[in-house]
């Protein structure tokens, strides 16, 4: 009798997906509220990197606060909607594939590829490390 054996992190894998998901909305809720910078201290690690498109990397918490509230004042961002397409334990931690759809002014919509390492800080998963591409 044979046994696949489990993925690495397979144990915490359920607790993972959700505190991802819940992360993720929280980031959205706060876009959607009005308020990028909030919606960054929601969701980011202090020392988190963040590696915007044709930018230099943005770091810590309260830097990316400032990054998100000058993107959103500049492009209009006024929502964002999250897909997880491929999510792995790696280590402590996690890394993720999405897609992105960013609403901006006018209510035109961005598509957008990323990836972010996860690492969990004060009982909650965040986003370490958040690169992304425009979809063409």
């Amino acid at each position: 009798m044979s046994s696949t054996p489990e993925p690495a992190g397979a144990a915490y894998a359920p607790e993972l997906r959700a505190g991802v998901a819940e992360t993720n909305r929280r980031f959205e809720a706060a876009i959607a509220a009005g308020d990028p910078a909030r919606a960054a201290r929601e969701v980011y690690t202090r020392d988190a990197r963040v590696m915007p498109p044709g930018g230099a990397t943005v770091l810590g918490r309260e830097g990316a606060a400032q990054f998100w509230a000058g993107a959103a004042a500049q492009l209009g961002i006024t929502g964002v909607a999250l897909e997880t397409v491929d999510l792995q334990p790696l280590g402590e931690g996690a890394y993720e594939v999405g897609r992105g759809v960013l609403t901006v002014g006018g209510g035109q919509q961005v598509a957008a590829k990323y990836v972010v390492v996860w690492r969990q800080e004060d009982g909650r998963w965040r986003w370490h490390v958040d690169i992304w591409n425009l979809e063409p």
